[in-house]
């Protein structure tokens, strides 16, 4: 039930709708950042379903086709920080 100025939250886990549809507004989401953390996500996701990993940057870049292969794999292997 989203109003028309309010966007997907990809991180209902760690904070509330309204929160991540504020900092958005105002310019504070840092959207490559959450971009790359999806990206992550869904990787570990594919990757616990017994895929390899190559055939889980391939499901990846059908959904990510912008992406080359190999900036999905740095984005998957990268050191968390």
């Amino acid at each position: 039930m989203n109003s028309l100025n309010e966007v997907f939250n990809p991180l209902a886990e760690f904070i509330p709708d309204d929160i991540y549809n504020l900092l958005s507004s105002r310019g504070l989401i840092d959207e490559k950042s959450v971009r790359d953390y999806v990206i992550r996500k869904k990787f570990r996701d594919l990757r616990d379903q017994k895929i390899s990993a190559s055939e889980a940057i391939e499901s990846l870049r059908a959904e990510y086709p912008y992406l080359q292969f190999d900036t999905l794999r740095k984005i998957v292997y990268q050191p968390r920080n």
